[in-house]
């Protein structure tokens, strides 16, 4: 198992692959709300392969110089509850220390919430509906 972060073009063909599976074929969400003008040449992604195979896959969204947003989380279905997750958190939080990014935002559904406080980030504002699931805001101040 090897996680890789780039921009590279690979990267982003094997994160899209993740994400269709998992979003549109599995989870029912349209192609045109799942992929977005943030798939562009130049998002960093990370992507954990298993051998060649792409297995779970998160994008880092830049919003200023400190801080950033992780999105698109996802894990293939025979991949997961192995934490294969939490390794695609711990190399985008890798990767925004190196770049000098001070904080982390994640757009959670409230399901995955309890995922995500158990890696460090706390809850803000209030909860919303955002493509049709129940979401809260998490983040964590880098150190």
């Amino acid at each position: 198992m090897q996680v890789i972060v780039s921009q590279l073009p690979y990267q982003r063909a094997a994160s899209l692959y993740i994400r269709f599976c998992v979003f549109v074929i599995e989870r029912n969400i349209k192609m045109e709300e799942e992929f977005d003008e943030n798939d562009e040449q130049g998002t960093v992604y990370a992507v954990l392969y298993d051998g060649k195979k792409p297995i779970s896959t998160g994008r880092f969204l830049p919003e200023t110089q400190k801080k950033a947003r992780l999105t698109r989380i996802a894990t293939l279905k025979d991949y997961r509850g192995k934490g294969y997750g939490t390794k695609i958190i711990t190399a985008l939080e890798n990767y925004a220390k190196e770049n000098g990014y001070q904080q982390l935002v994640i757009h959670a559904e409230l399901t995955a919430k309890l995922f995500y406080q158990r890696l460090g980030y706390k809850a803000f504002g209030e909860s919303y509906i955002e493509d049709g699931e129940a979401c809260q805001s998490l983040e964590k101040q880098l150190t």
